[in-house]
């Protein structure tokens, strides 16, 4: 089972994308942890993908693309993609290279949800040192952090810099938003594929954690 997931930054992504994951036992094949991976070690790849992550802006294709078709091609029980693509080009060269390998997509999910509630969203989260798709925000009551440990694990909180950062924020949000070339170019070109034979699914960001997590499993067979 192979499934691609859009959604902006402060959606829930993470949180959505575990339901999948963990109810077909795939691998989560998320591109900022490929990134952090490389940074961490330090690799040439990781100290150029730095430079533009740190500024906020996409890395480039030459730098992405290779890593993530190589952890595709490498998974053995399927995968969840998250946070690739991010550009249109990405998206055409994904599904080219899936189409290329023979490689079935059987999900398309994408959430939905207006851009400045997205930003409130990611200014308030905190990430779990277990389980980074723990849901903790300081400013959703519901999904409230136990003081400084993650409301889910009890395990130790903290806050991504770049979620801090305004400017960072908007221009992460710049390239998801834009419907020309960016990664809503790329989630409306899968969306719009012609012959294609996965199922593609729609969620309201806006709804609660169950809400949109009873209706997603309600899509998936």
């Amino acid at each position: 089972m192979n499934i691609l997931i859009f959604g902006p930054n402060g959606s829930g992504k993470g949180t959505q994308g575990d339901i999948a994951k963990d109810k077909y036992k795939l691998d989560h094949i998320e591109s900022g942890a490929i990134f952090r991976k490389h940074i961490g070690g330090g690799t040439e790849l990781g100290m150029k993908a730095k430079e533009y992550i740190n500024k906020g802006e996409l890395v480039p294709d030459d730098i992405t693309i290779p890593m993530v078709l190589d952890v595709l091609s490498n998974s053995k029980s399927g995968w969840l993609l998250d946070g690739f693509p991010r550009s249109l080009v990405q998206g055409e060269k994904l599904w080219e290279a899936l189409q290329k390998d023979g490689v079935k997509l059987d999900y398309v999910i994408e959430i939905k949800l207006p851009r400045e509630i997205a930003k409130a969203r990611i200014m308030g989260r905190r990430l779990c040192e277990n389980n980074p798709n723990h849901p903790n925000n300081v400013g959703i009551p519901a999904i409230a952090p136990d003081g400084d440990k993650c409301r889910v694990c009890g395990g130790a909180l903290t806050a991504r810099q770049d979620d801090q950062d305004e400017g960072a924020i908007d221009v992460r949000h710049n390239i998801y938003y834009d419907e020309e070339t960016g990664t809503m170019a790329a989630c409306n070109y899968f969306k719009n594929l012609k012959g294609a034979d996965f199922k593609y699914i729609q969620l309201d960001g806006e709804k609660s954690i169950n809400e949109i997590k009873e209706y997603l499993i309600s899509q998936l067979d």
